[in-house]
């Protein structure tokens, strides 16, 4: 450690010492008397123990050559105009330093320590400084001086008596509080000043203008604390007043109001920031500025408005925002700012994550489009082998049989293919019902016809005839579930696949006697894709979705071994 900042650590653990001092002189430039030049040195000497105790800049700072140039005109100045006034308006300032340090203290024998030097200056101005000042003595009344003189340093002694105080070692707690310190300096100044106009208006003895000065501030300080928070239920001055020191003349409302204008006209978020950071040159203090992306994070950048010698940055996820204002901005306004700032990046997060949300609904969109229709043309190809099977199969004596298939199957065939194409061309759900509503009984038919060769048991129904069902659902389910039985069947040889449909077409069932599906693949069947080896699952999903659209519901009834069981029902 240097030598000045041993000097430093010294005078801040002897803090104590250095204000006592600092009292003891200034009470010997009163005694001694203002025209005298031993109060002027005692006062210069009491300047030099203010600038090693003040608070303000640490005493192992440096001092430049500006600023060793103001102490010197200050002192200067203070030389000329030394006398009663100047000593008045050095206690006042004084004990405003000392009563708002004292109110951060909470240590008790601190704060005793800082009390009794308050009262010890507070004592100096009533009863020694202000009479002098007093234009008629016979106002003045009995003189107190020698008692001052005398019982004054009693308060020295008590200091010293005191256990040592605990002196505040950082900064930020041992700064003096400004607004405390202003409003102590405004009402001595008050007491003061209306102490002497009591005594030349009304020609009030000095003590009977000092006890009704006392008074009227004790009744005006009570008028205000009662206004400050009525209890009869309406809002008092805080109120307005901790508004004004939110807002600072800071139009702070209606920023918010165009902030959330801009967020409800403007989707894509890079307009979306140009036109908030536009605004912001409606603000006197702002010149223009810039966004860019914070380190981290990917986002747009832009400027706005002009360049100026004022800079100040804000720093968010995921826009670093840099203003540039016309004037140097207070720690008031950068902390409006920074709010500013702060909620115009909430916004901007917003704006990107609903565009990630939409363009995920349009991959999402694309991918269950894509899913539906690739089963459809699967089906349709299983439709295709099934016919291309019994056209190459030897043997003409089924000929005439063929045929009749053939002419059956191929107009369903096509009708599939453009039912597809539609759903390409207009990748929603619109319930089809009306269009493709046929005899259950043909259909019926025409299924057990195209998979004859797949030796699939169909259960005998007595169907009625004005049944009607809707064939793009049926053919749809009915091939996936077929399908994956089929598929079923090559692992386990034997397995016995079973296909019916109730009398009314309001029911239809698909079953096996194969071993039961694993648990994974159950919890997350017909709800959402499933990974599997044999393709099960997204297929399914994209049935149990169409059925919902045409008001019916399919669903797992059985999945235990030897009894696996699909059925599809119509709802009420």
């Amino acid at each position: 450690m240097t030598t000045l900042g041993k000097f430093g650590s010294l005078l801040r653990e002897r803090q104590r010492w250095v204000l006592i001092a600092l009292l003891v002189v200034l009470h010997l430039a009163l005694l001694a008397g203002a025209q005298t030049a031993v109060s002027l040195m005692c006062w210069l000497v009491d300047v030099g123990l203010f600038i090693l105790w003040q608070p303000f800049i640490q005493a192992e700072r440096k001092l430049d050559l500006g600023s060793l140039s103001l102490i010197i005109l200050a002192l200067a100045a203070g030389a000329w105009l030394f006398g009663w006034w100047l000593l008045i308006l050095w206690v006042i300032v004084l004990a405003a330093l000392l009563g708002g340090r004292v109110l951060l203290l909470g240590h008790r024998p601190t704060r005793i320590f800082y009390l009794l030097a308050f009262a010890y200056l507070l004592c100096a101005l009533l009863v020694w400084l202000v009479p002098r000042v007093v234009p008629d003595a016979t106002l003045i009344g009995p003189s107190l001086d020698a008692q001052f003189a005398w019982t004054a340093p009693l308060l020295f002694v008590a200091m010293l008596l005191l256990p040592s105080p605990r002196e505040i070692r950082l900064p930020s707690v041992g700064m003096v509080d400004f607004f405390y310190s202003l409003f102590i300096f405004l009402l001595i100044s008050v007491l003061v000043l209306g102490s002497l106009a009591f005594m030349l208006l009304r020609e009030a003895l000095y003590i009977e203008a000092v006890f009704k000065t006392l008074v009227s501030m004790a009744a005006m300080l009570l008028l205000i604390a009662w206004a400050w928070n009525p209890r009869p239920g309406f809002s008092g001055i805080g109120v307005f007043l901790s508004r004004y020191l939110l807002t600072i003349g800071l139009p702070f409302e209606t920023w918010l109001q165009r902030l959330m204008e801009c967020a409800e006209s403007e989707s894509d978020p890079d307009r979306f920031i140009s036109t908030a950071c536009e605004g912001m040159l409606e603000l006197p203090w702002v010149a223009g500025g810039a966004w860019g992306p914070a380190q981290g994070s990917q986002a747009g950048s832009g400027r706005f408005g002009q360049e100026s010698r004022f800079c100040q940055d804000f720093s968010n996820q995921p826009l670093q925002l840099t203003l540039y204002t016309r004037h140097k901005l207070s720690p008031s306004l950068v902390w409006h700012f920074h709010l500013l700032a702060q909620l115009t990046n909430e916004y901007y997060i917003t704006k990107q994550r609903a565009r990630e949300l939409q363009q995920m609904s349009y991959l999402r969109a694309v991918h269950e489009t894509g899913a539906r229709l690739t089963h459809d043309v699967k089906n349709l190809l299983q439709s295709l082998d099934n016919l291309c099977f019994l056209a190459q199969s030897p043997g003409d004596s089924d000929g005439a049989r063929l045929n009749q298939l053939l002419q059956r199957q191929l107009p369903q065939i096509t009708q599939r293919l453009q039912l597809t194409m539609k759903k390409l061309q207009a990748p929603q759900d619109p319930p089809e019902e009306a269009s493709g509503l046929v005899l259950a009984e043909t259909w019926w038919n025409g299924l057990q016809q195209r998979y004859a060769h797949d030796n699939i048991l169909f259960s005998p129904v007595a169907l009625d005839p004005a049944a009607r069902l809707p064939a793009a659902l049926l053919d749809s389910v009915a091939d996936n579930l077929l399908h994956n039985a089929l598929l079923k069947r090559q692992d386990e040889s034997g397995l016995a696949v079973r296909a019916a449909l109730a009398a009314d077409a309001t029911l239809f069932c698909v079953c096996d006697d194969g071993s039961a599906l694993r648990e994974e693949i159950v919890s997350g069947l017909l709800r959402a894709p499933v990974a599997s080896e044999n393709g099960l699952g997204i297929g399914l999903y994209q049935a149990a979705k169409q059925a919902e659209a045409y008001g019916y519901e399919l669903r797992l009834v059985s999945s235990v071994a030897g009894r696996v069981c699909f059925e599809l029902r119509r709802r009420r």
